[in-house]
This record gives structure tokens, sequence and C-alpha cells, in this order.
């Protein structure tokens, strides 16, 4: 029998894992049937929740003409009113209506603004999705060399400390977090600003992606970049614990099993550094479970952020949602419920995706 030296074995190893088992054509098969079912799914889902939304909005008890003609309208107003919004039709006729409306990205008009709500999501959508990509950012850059510092040291002093304050991070009430944080770092220490996006005697950059650290870097005012940040800190700290105990909790369990593999073994057998190891193929395979997690969190922060814009004053969606659920502003809460579900299809749409390219395996069963 052929016997290798340990040292080419494990390259042979490596290099039958990194290989393609299919073609190009096969890996473009794979792919578009991929998207085709996510496409496929997303359909169903916003179906599904554009009936639910539409039934319980029409279930919950007030009028929408009444809350948009005011108080003190006249009946004859209301009356008139509803007739001018449909309401006055058959459910099914409603409905109907109301689907052809999203196909055509028309969420209707805002019950408390009067203007369109796919305007309102469009303007202050920049600051929630800056707020979670900021987060997100965060929780990677913490969270993933603690939790590979916990599994190499593994039932270390170093361990058990991560480990606690990993689990600290995930009970943690978002909103009590928050709350803390804004005694401390504001009512205490008076350090970092509790509202806002900006300060009060700080304009907006000019707007071209709705971005204020990207537009205030594009158009040169640092003053701007340096007030946004220190605006971003608290709700960004408070927005990402959660999500850093998670991804703490994970890359650990998956080092640990990723470090007793036979070719990791082998690895270390045959000399290899031990960085080179850590981060060149434990932390990939150990990559793969940790999309899924990065991808819910990504889409978790959507309703997380509802919580955290509100007790900031942060003017995104969520406190936009806050307040329409408040006034019972049902064409904004369909529109965002709609959204977020969308968003849950696409994000898992992006996860598949990302398995494909750090595992040919996944990508060659398809």
């Amino acid at each position: 029998m052929l016997q290798l030296p340990a040292h080419q074995l494990f390259i042979s190893i490596t290099k039958f894992r990194a290989q393609p088992r299919t073609g190009i054509a096969r890996r473009g098969g794979v792919l578009a049937r991929v998207i085709i079912q996510r496409l496929a799914l997303l359909i169903l889902v916003v179906f599904g929740v554009s009936l639910i939304t539409f039934l319980i909005s029409h279930t919950v008890p007030g009028d929408p003409a009444r809350l948009m003609a005011g108080p003190r309208a006249s009946a004859e107003t209301v009356d008139a009113l509803r007739h001018e919004l449909g309401l006055d039709r058959p459910l099914y006729a409603q409905y109907t209506s109301y689907v052809g409306q999203l196909l055509g990205g028309d969420f209707g008009k805002s019950i408390q603004t009067g203007r369109p709500v796919s305007d309102d999501l469009f303007r202050r959508f920049p600051a929630t999705i800056e707020l979670m990509l900021l987060a997100l950012l965060t929780s990677v850059l913490i969270g993933v060399p603690l939790g590979i510092y916990s599994a190499v040291n593994k039932d270390r002093i170093g361990d058990h400390f991560v480990r606690f304050f990993s689990v600290l991070g995930i009970s943690m009430p978002s909103f009590w977090l928050a709350l803390l944080l804004m005694f401390l770092f504001y009512g205490l220490w008076d350090l970092l600003p509790a509202s806002g996006r900006l300060g009060s005697a700080v304009d907006p950059p000019t707007r071209i992606t709705g971005f204020y650290l990207v537009d205030s870097l594009l158009t040169g005012n640092f003053r701007v970049f340096g007030d946004a940040f220190v605006h971003l800190l608290l709700p960004t700290i408070t927005l990402s614990v959660i999500s850093i105990g998670s991804i703490v909790r994970l890359v650990r369990s998956s080092m640990l099993e990723t470090l007793n593999e036979n070719y990791i073994l082998m690895a270390r057998a045959s000399g290899i550094s031990r960085n080179r190891i850590l981060y060149n193929h434990a932390l990939r395979n150990a990559m793969i479970p940790l999309v899924t997690v990065l991808g819910l969190s990504l889409a978790d922060m959507l309703y997380g952020a509802v919580v955290i814009e509100t007790i900031f004053a942060w003017p995104g969606t969520g406190s936009y949602v806050v307040n329409a659920i408040f006034n019972l502003d049902f064409p904004v809460i369909m529109a965002f419920t709609v959204i977020v579900s969308m968003a849950y299809v696409i994000v898992n749409l992006l996860v598949d995706l990302a398995y494909m390219l750090l595992d040919p395996q996944i990508r060659a069963v398809g």
C-alpha cells in the first residue's frame, strides 16, 4: 500500500476539499435553481403576509377614515373619505386592490402624515440600515475574535470569562441595556449624546446615499462625520450586544468541533503554524454556521431597531412604525410587516449563496 508523508497527505486532502465537483455549467444551474426557488418563496410569503395583515387591519377596532378626517369631521365628510379610500367596498375587492398596489410598489398613504408610505419609508430607511450595518459589523469584529480566543483557551479563565459575558449579553433585555447606557454615558458622565442622528447645531450632509457617515465622507465634511459617529455609538452598542453573544457561542462551538478534525490534527503534526491552521483552515469551515447567524441577526435587527430607535429617538423606520401603531396607522404597519417579511426571504437567499461560496461540497449537492 502506498503511503504518503503526513504533510503531503494533508495537502492532498485540502486540495480535494477545495476542488469543486461540478463544472461551470453545473454550478450555474444550481445557482439559478436556488434563486428561482427563493423568488417563488418570496411571492408566497408576500401573499400570505399581505392577507394576514389585511385581515387584521379590518378586524382591529377603529375607522381609518375617521382617523384621517379628524375627530371634528362631519359624518358626511367621513363617508366621502371612506368612499374615496374604497373602504365601503367588499373585503375581497379591497384586498384585490391592495395587492395590485403592492405589486406596483404603492403601500398607500399614511393616516398620520397624509403622504405616501413608500416616500416616508424611503426617507427613513437609510437611518435604520446605517444603524443595522454598523451594529452587525461591530458584532462580527468583536464576536468572532472572542469566539476564537474562547475556543483556543478552552476551560481556562479567559474562556469562562468570555462565556459568562456572552450568556449575559444574550439574556439582557435590549431596552434595559439601552436605558442603562443612556443613564451612564449621558446622564451620569455626559460623554455621549442620547438621541437623534446629529446635534441640534449641526446640519445634515448633502444627501447622496442617505447614510450620514458615508455622505459626510463623500462631501469632505468631517465635522458632520464625527458628530454622526458619536450619535451612533449608544444605539449601535445596544443593538449589537445580543448578536455578539450569539456569535461568540457559535464560533466557539464550531471552532472546537473543527479543531478536532483529522485534517487539522494532521496539519499540526506537519508543523504548520498555529495561526495558519486557525485562520486559513479551521475558521473557514467554522464560518459556515456563522453565516446563518449573521443573516438571521441582520433580519432580526429590523425588529430590534423598533425598540432601540424609540428609546434613542432615532429617526428611522422603527420609531416611525411605533408612532403608526399608537395612532392605528394601518398602511404603515402593513407596509413595514410586508417589507420585513421580504427581507427575511432575501437574507435566506444570500445565506444560501454564501454557503455555496464557502463550501464546494454544498455547491455540488445543490
